[in-house]
């Protein structure tokens, strides 16, 4: 199994989201729930593609992190 990240940014009408490590991978939805399923799909969606071309399966690299800045 593979766990790769997801960015999820609020839109003026709901929600979208992108793989950093899939190109090209996005997907929308009207509440964090629904983008968060959407991009389950789109990115099982996008391997299938890869792996039907032919093509080289990206291993999960990007992580993420908080930083705290006095404001």
């Amino acid at each position: 199994m593979m766990r790769y990240l997801i960015v999820i940014e609020k839109t003026n009408t709901g929600y979208s989201a992108y793989a950093p490590d899939l190109s090209g991978c996005i997907a929308t939805g009207t509440t964090k729930a629904e983008v968060k399923k959407n991009m389950q799909e789109a990115i099982a969606f996008h391997l299938e593609g890869l792996q039907l071309e032919g093509l080289e399966i990206p291993q999960p690299s990007v992580s993420s992190a908080y930083v705290e800045i006095a404001a």
